[in-house]
């Protein structure tokens, strides 16, 4: 699919005047350039909108102000604080990406993607996002507001439309712009697009439809680490089971040894294996 340098021109013009006039400055990973604190908002915002996100932000960088203090404390007090935006692995992995950023720079966020690769839960985009966001870098981001916004404008009524191509275009509509407005412009221009209606992601290569939370696996996890962190008893069942094993596969939660029952008629009888939180 060729690509028409006045095509981008108007879709630049389209984004920008958006922007000018609604753009999300206020947003409070807008208002920083600190590594760590981008590097703590891109790892909330994958799988969560942005309203869940804002007040979580906040309190976990007031319990959590730098690296160190993310690296020292122990899984559950992370855990603690993650509660309520889900997918408590991704709480895990950023734990884990401290304790290592510790060992390896002390608690200096890297700006080369290679190392940002390295840490645990960082994949391409929240590699490249980092070095938009806190350095300025002219990487390229997809992601599904920036997708919405290149297909509406560059693929309409094509189907099956792959990343690949998609980022050709981005990579174009991106040249000589900077790096960290234009990417803020242009996610929300397609956040704008899809709260007038716009519904183009399923025509993604990639669009996957997200299971239903009720009843699920995911819920279940959640209220398994609910219970241990408050001290209550866990349930039975299959799915109960399931649940527990990946949350151990996971790391985020370790076998505890059957003890001895002490003084009773049941003294000398071991208890059942327990669980808590890794």
């Amino acid at each position: 699919m060729k690509i028409v340098k006045l095509e981008i021109e108007n879709f630049r013009r389209q984004v920008w005047k958006y922007y000018g006039t609604h753009g999300r400055g206020n947003l409070p990973w807008r208002q920083t350039h600190d590594p760590y604190r981008i590097l703590v908002s891109e790892v909330m915002l994958q799988q969560t909108q942005v309203p869940r996100v804002i007040g979580k932000y906040k309190e976990f960088l007031k319990k959590f102000p730098t690296i160190r203090a993310l690296a020292k404390a122990p899984l559950s007090d992370v855990l603690r604080a993650w509660s309520g935006l889900g997918y408590n692995r991704r709480a895990k992995y950023l734990h884990d990406a401290a304790k290592q950023l510790m060992l390896s720079s002390r608690g200096r966020v890297f700006i080369a993607s290679d190392e940002l690769l390295k840490l645990p839960g960082i994949g391409p985009y929240t590699a490249a996002a980092v070095r938009v966001f806190a350095f300025n870098k002219p990487d390229v981001l997809i992601e599904t507001n920036i997708r919405a916004a290149l297909i509406h404008h560059f693929f309409r009524g094509i189907l099956k439309v792959r990343d690949s191509v998609v980022l050709a275009w981005a990579q174009e509509a991106a040249d000589g712009q900077d790096p960290r407005k234009w990417h803020w412009a242009l996610m929300d221009y397609g956040a704008y697009l899809k709260r007038s209606g716009v519904r183009n992601n399923h025509r993604s290569a990639h669009y996957t439809k997200q299971s239903k939370f009720e009843g699920s696996l995911r819920q279940m996890r959640g209220q398994i680490l609910r219970d241990l962190m408050n001290g209550r008893k866990g349930r039975k069942g299959e799915k109960w089971e399931k649940a527990l094993a990946g949350l151990a596969r996971d790391g985020l939660i370790v076998k505890v040894s059957p003890r001895l029952i002490g003084p009773g008629p049941k003294k000398g009888k071991p208890a059942r294996p327990g669980w808590r939180i890794a």
